[in-house]
Formats: structure tokens, C-alpha cells, sequence
């Protein structure tokens, strides 16, 4: 009696681990360890029966050799990929290397025209550019004070600077600064140069 409630007890114990195992095809279940409350106890004396093997509930036609002889079914592992899983498998190709080609530096560099010498003394005009864009000019050796000097100033602060005459038309063609002819046209003069030798 006590023989057939223990081959019940195995009986469902497997059954039950089977149905768990094969309810979710694919799911990534493990099988779930029999409790120890349901595991057969052997009677005093004699050596424990082992339970079946989940393969062995299902086809009912087990016997004691062959469930000592099963082998426990392996786990899945839980890091399988969809591939594995029977999903669609997608090849990925890998990206062609990039190509980074960096711009070329821009260089900053600082021209200098001639002295150019005109009714109210001499001058020259520096310039800087940026690759091939002037970015800044300035007239060196003005005169200073007394009307020269006036002169001198009108003709720095219209065509000299970031914001100038020079940077906004790129190029020796200014306007002449009135009551400053001869300082615009040695101003002009010089520029050219300037620009020819950059």
C-alpha cells in the first residue's frame, strides 16, 4: 500500500514538472526542482526509489532500470537568443570604417604693406587674414595731432578695424574719406600692396 501511494506521489510529482516544462515552449522555463515534501520515502531497510523521469511519465512504459539510467534533461539557458528560440535570424553586417577627414587648419597671418609717403607724412597698412579672408586692418606711422592728425583719425576709423571699410569689401576699393584725400589714397596705396604680396 504504502509502495503504490509513493508511485502516485512520483507519478504526479513528474507529471507535474512535464507539464511545466512543455506548457511554454521557448519561454526560457527551467524546470522546477521536485519539493522534498512530495520526494518517495523509502521504508526502513530498504533503498529509496528514484522518481521518474519526466520522459518516463509521460510514455508511462518506464522501468526501474531505465529510470536509473535517465538522464536529467538539461536547463535552457535564460541568455538565449531569439534565433535560438525559433525566431527569424537577422544578419547584421558590420559598418564600413568612417573616414573622418578634418578640415584644414585655418591660418592666421599678418601682412604688411610699404611705406607709402604722401603730402602729410608716411604710412603703411598692416593687415590680418584668416586663410584667405581679411579679418583686421590698421594704418601704422599716421601723424599725429594738429590737422594731419584729424585726417589721420577719419581715415583709421573708417577704413581700420574688425568692422572697417577693409574687412566689409575685402579689397583696396574704398570710398575716400572727405577732407582726407591724400591720406586715403596713401592708405589705399599701401593696402594693395599688402593684398598683392598676401
Amino acid at each position: 500500500m504504502r509502495r503504490a501511494l509513493l508511485a502516485i506521489t512520483g507519478l504526479a510529482a513528474g507529471t507535474t514538472a512535464l507539464v511545466v516544462l512543455k506548457g511554454a515552449p521557448g519561454s526560457g522555463q527551467t524546470v522546477p526542482d521536485v519539493p522534498v515534501a512530495l520526494a518517495p520515502v523509502a521504508p526502513a531497510g530498504s533503498a529509496a526509489p528514484e522518481p521518474p523521469s519526466p520522459t518516463a511519465a509521460a510514455s508511462g512504459s518506464a522501468t526501474p532500470s531505465s529510470r536509473a539510467s535517465a538522464k536529467p534533461t538539461p536547463k535552457p539557458s535564460a541568455d538565449r537568443s531569439p534565433a535560438s528560440r525559433g525566431g527569424t535570424r537577422t544578419r547584421t553586417t558590420p559598418a564600413a570604417p568612417r573616414t573622418t577627414t578634418s578640415a584644414p587648419k585655418v591660418t592666421t597671418r599678418t601682412v604688411t604693406g610699404p611705406s607709402v609717403t604722401y603730402e602729410y607724412g608716411s604710412l603703411q597698412v598692416r593687415i590680418t587674414l584668416s586663410g584667405s579672408r581679411i579679418v583686421d586692418a590698421t594704418a601704422i606711422g599716421l601723424p599725429l595731432g594738429g590737422q594731419s592728425g584729424q585726417r589721420s583719425d577719419d581715415v583709421q576709423a573708417r577704413y581700420s578695424g574688425t568692422s572697417g571699410e577693409v574687412v566689409a569689401r575685402q579689397s583696396a576699393s574704398l570710398s575716400t574719406v572727405s577732407g582726407a584725400t591724400y591720406t586715403s589714397t596713401a592708405y589705399k596705396q599701401s593696402l594693395q600692396a599688402a593684398l598683392d604680396k598676401a
